[in-house]
């Protein structure tokens, strides 16, 4: 079957594609709300020191204004299907763009923690349909024979955004203020809405009055809601020796099981989790999803450790993360455009090979790595980015039928989303933890009258450091090879997951259709 038959039929039918001379604009929008959604996953990671600084809270809690936007829009994201089938996926795309435009403007007024957290959740909210519309808009608009192209567009899109996420949120935190990494998607969500409402509004999708699925949507918000703030908050609270942490691990269970049964008996389910008996879309979202935690765990984590351990300002943190999109940019069109000649099973592995080597790479580092160390193995990730969106979309949402392809499209999303969420929560409390047992067994080493003690404090001394500000810089010093022990040991586990990984994706079976990538039948 020729690429161009393969895109159609994967391809929800809609009107005729649009005029060859609109398509550029077209393109342009659409991909810019794409752009501004993903760019806000990353852009307040650098900046979250110096927001939890400013709003007078720990970083641990800063952490918070990652995870609140994670798990909005890891509720709304599966929602997609439905809201789209009841308002038009034109109009919904639109509102939403506009929708996150404001949300993002309330974020840069926020005075306080708990005003910035809820703006972000609601951020997240309206942000769900923006990422699953603008593919399956891409798709209905272009040409079959080009729409390869388009997803190849729509993912190079998807993985500059963070090469500027990092960068732009360090710049604007060091030369501006931290509200200004919400600010700036006023122009871009204004543009994008305004653009593809002008060019799409005679080109609406069929709608049709369906009930909405209360009881699923309940048990959904209470599932997911409590497992979160379980991962948020178990590590402040000691896990589970809180009540509060039984108790919402208790509700998060009793929720989300619930809702699996519901779902699979209901006539109207909020979420279709018929489509896991697909077996590619079952593996296939596993594997998405583990690895995109992993994933962003390291994209969280990097920064973190070297603002509050290395000293790096927000600027050159960025400078330190965003590499990982220049290879991503270079290598995602290639792969697009070649994925039918290879086996899309050992593009992912050879993703999950480098992600794992690259993790494994970091663990080795201590605190005398240079920036110039510490780009290199960032740079190389592209590599794995590139191979891992493009071949991983195309397999889970092969075998999906035209009618069922924004609901697979916004489970696998939903998936996503979360698990980037649970990856900061995680990955977070493990270095905390971590850090904190560390110091503990190092500080036992040192006693007042032991030798190494007294050798470095006569060290000190002699430099005119003594007194409390010698032992206070030992506990620095204990604090830093603590963190730096707990950074390496997370990197560890985040290589062996990695390695884990492969063997999700060789459970799919072809032939992979093009959904989301290009043409890749064998």
């Amino acid at each position: 079957m020729t690429t161009a038959a393969i895109t159609a039929d994967s391809t929800p039918a809609g009107p005729a594609p649009l005029p060859p001379h609109l398509l550029p604009i077209f393109t342009i929008a659409v991909a810019l709300s794409t752009f501004m959604e993903v760019l806000d996953t990353s852009i307040a990671n650098v900046a979250v020191p110096t927001i939890a600084g400013n709003l007078a809270v720990s970083p641990d809690m800063g952490t918070w204004v990652i995870s609140s936007y994670g798990l909005a829009a890891a509720i709304v994201v599966p929602l997609t299907g439905w809201i789209a089938r009841r308002f038009g996926e034109v109009k919904t795309f639109c509102v939403s763009v506009l929708l996150f435009t404001i949300a993002s403007a309330l974020c840069g007024l926020a005075t306080s923690l708990p005003m910035l957290v809820g703006f972000r959740f609601l951020q997240g909210l309206v942000s769900g349909p923006m990422v699953p519309l603008s593919q399956t808009l891409l798709l209905q608009n272009y040409p079959p024979a080009k729409r390869g192209m388009a997803m190849a567009l729509w993912s190079m899109t998807v993985v500059v955004a963070p090469i500027f996420g990092p960068l732009l949120g360090g710049w604007i935190t060091d030369n501006a203020t931290w509200p200004w990494i919400f600010y700036i998607n006023a122009p871009i969500g204004v543009f994008a809405a305004i653009t593809a409402w002008t060019l799409l509004r005679h080109r609406e999708t069929p709608t049709a009055s369906q009930p909405i699925d209360v009881i699923g949507l309940v048990a959904l918000f209470i599932g997911v809601g409590s497992l979160q703030l379980m991962l948020d908050n178990g590590n402040d609270l000691d896990w589970f020796n809180s009540n509060v942490i039984s108790a919402l691990a208790v509700i998060a269970a009793v929720g989300l099981t619930f809702l699996v049964i519901w779902e699979l008996t209901d006539d109207h389910p909020i979420v279709d989790l018929s489509l896991f008996k697909t077996r590619n879309f079952r593996f296939g979202v596993i594997a998405m999803a583990l690895g995109y935690m992993a994933f962003f765990a390291m994209t969280v984590l990097l920064p973190l450790w070297l603002q509050t351990v290395m000293n790096y300002t927000p600027t050159w943190a960025g400078i330190a993360t965003a590499p990982v999109g220049i290879f991503a940019l270079i290598v995602s069109p290639l792969v697009g455009r070649n994925s039918h000649r290879f086996d899309l099973r050992m593009g992912a592995s050879l993703a999950f090979i480098v992600f794992g080597l690259t993790a494994w790479w970091f663990s080795t580092f201590n605190l005398d790595t240079s920036l110039g160390h510490l780009i290199w193995p960032r740079l190389l990730q592209g590599v794995a980015v590139a191979f891992f969106f493009i071949p991983i979309n195309q397999i889970l949402l092969s075998g999906v039928t035209p009618s069922r392809m924004a609901a697979a499209s916004g489970l696998s999303n939903f998936f996503r989303t979360l698990s980037g969420s649970m990856g900061t929560a995680i990955v977070t409390t493990l270095w905390t933890h971590r850090t904190q047992v560390h110091e503990v067994r190092l500080a036992e080493n040192l006693t007042p009258n032991g030798v190494a003690s007294t050798a470095y404090l006569d060290t000190l001394a002699q430099g005119g450091v003594s007194g409390n500000a010698g032992y206070a810089q030992v506990q620095g010093l204990i604090h830093a090879q603590g963190a730096m022990m707990a950074t390496s040991e997370v990197f560890w586990g985040i290589a062996i997951l990695f390695g884990l990984l492969i063997g999700f994706v060789w459970l799919t079976r072809p032939p992979f259709g093009v959904a989301g990538g290009a043409a890749g039948g064998h």
